[in-house]
């Protein structure tokens, strides 16, 4: 057990979810309660020892400064959620859709697509907030879903939207339900183009979406397709895309 680190990997996402959990919680709020209560070094067995009235206790204490504080406006049942996500029972994993295994080239002519996901296999998260990120490889006839990246260490980094940025670096453009003007502008400077869906959907309608705009492609998506520059208004048929 290598305690030079206080927290592991897996301690670290089951804590951000757990908070995300619990309403009036936030991350720093639940980790200082779990430190205070189990100790400084965190892992997947320490946090098994952790039990709603731990949670009760230690977050009435920082509320009002009574350890049995009765109403912090968090919820039994909430706590119980929580309490079973730091125990490792994230639940709806089994909703989670499947990559399959990829090598650059299997899909010709194609661009590599971000999804803000917090549930299944849905377009349904924030840019500064969902839980993962659905990677699709997408070209105008075929796509493939070639990997789920989780999000929750982003709310460790010091730079949250920057660490979110990174995860995705290597995809050429990224849909969400919403995004900030600052995060937005961190995307676009890694050469990443947002797209704003605020209707959400299945990350298969979004992509299959995307497809059709690849058909005729807009000179926006002919950059990223590196068309040169005095050929991406020929027989351009104009699209509405919502960024």
């Amino acid at each position: 057990m290598d305690q030079s680190v206080p927290i592991t990997r897996e301690a670290a996402l089951r804590i951000a979810l757990a908070a995300r959990a619990m309403p009036n919680t936030t991350l720093p709020k639940l980790l200082e309660v779990l430190q205070n209560t189990l100790g400084t070094y965190l892992d997947e067995d320490i946090l098994r020892t952790i039990t709603v009235t731990n949670l009760k206790t230690g977050l009435g204490s920082l509320a009002d400064g009574e350890e049995d504080g009765e109403d912090i406006g968090i919820g039994l049942e909430a706590m119980k959620l929580a309490v079973r996500i730091l125990w490792g029972d994230t639940g709806g994993e089994e909703d989670l859709p499947k990559a399959a295994p990829y090598n650059e080239g299997d899909i010709p002519n194609s661009l590599r697509v971000a999804i803000a996901s917090d549930s299944g296999a849905g377009l349904n998260g924030h840019f500064g907030s969902c839980i993962r990120y659905l990677i699709y490889q997408v070209s105008a006839t075929d796509f493939r879903l070639i990997d789920v990246r989780d999000a929750l260490e982003a709310d460790f980094a010091p730079d949250k939207n920057g660490f979110r940025v990174q995860l995705i670096k290597d995809c050429h453009v990224l849909y969400v339900v919403s995004i900030g003007g600052p995060a937005a502008a961190k995307v676009i400077r890694a050469d990443i183009f947002p797209i704003k869906r605020i209707e959400g959907g299945t990350a298969e309608e979004v992509v299959r979406q995307f497809q059709q705009v690849m058909q005729a492609p807009p000179p926006w998506l002919q950059k990223v397709l590196g068309v040169a520059a005095e050929n991406r208004l020929k027989n351009y048929r104009a699209e509405t895309v919502e960024t």
